[in-house]
């Protein structure tokens, strides 16, 4: 299973306690990334930019679409790069999009520090990422749960009796 959404949809949190409930392992795009480039997600955004970041995500995307079976969170921009968007579909890997208001988006990320993307103005990039990108998720949608409300124990359960539903129809 792969997890989409915006910063703050509760990709990473969500997935974690999915992976508990399936007894898979769990892994984060932007720790693979990490992991393959040695630097953390700020430093290769300082130092190289974004493209040269999407570029790495979209190899450790690849492989652990190849590699890992597991739950795997996507980085909210992993979708904008069209590499990666043809990677997650050709994959057959069912793909949930975790949705939420931008209000409650705003509250779950606060000041956006440690987001490379939203440090200058949390809640105006956010609604223009959530513009940029829903065209994206929607590309790769095998269905969409809503977080708003919804504990991350609560969306994990949504997630799993989604994917319980797929697998009884097919």
């Amino acid at each position: 299973m792969v997890l989409v959404g915006l910063p703050g949809a509760g990709k990473s949190t969500s997935g974690r306690r999915l992976a508990k409930i399936l007894d898979l392992p769990f892994a984060d795009s932007d720790d693979l990334v990490e992991a393959a480039d040695g630097r953390t997600v700020r430093e290769i955004f300082a130092a190289d930019g974004e493209a040269a970041f999407r570029a790495v995500e979209a190899d450790a995307v690849a492989t652990a679409l190849v590699e890992f079976t597991g739950v795997l969170a996507l980085g909210g921009g992993a979708l904008t790069t069209e590499r990666t968007r043809t990677t997650v579909q050709s994959s057959g890997v069912p793909v949930a999009v975790l949705q939420a208001r931008l209000a409650t988006l705003r509250l779950r990320v606060g000041d956006g520090r440690t987001r490379p993307l939203l440090a200058a103005d949390p809640a105006g990039r956010l609604a223009d990422l959530a513009d940029e990108r829903a065209p994206l998720y929607d590309q790769v949608a095998t269905f969409v749960v809503d977080t708003d409300g919804r504990t991350p124990g609560q969306v994990a359960a949504a997630l799993a009796a989604r994917l319980h539903e797929r697998r009884v129809r097919a």
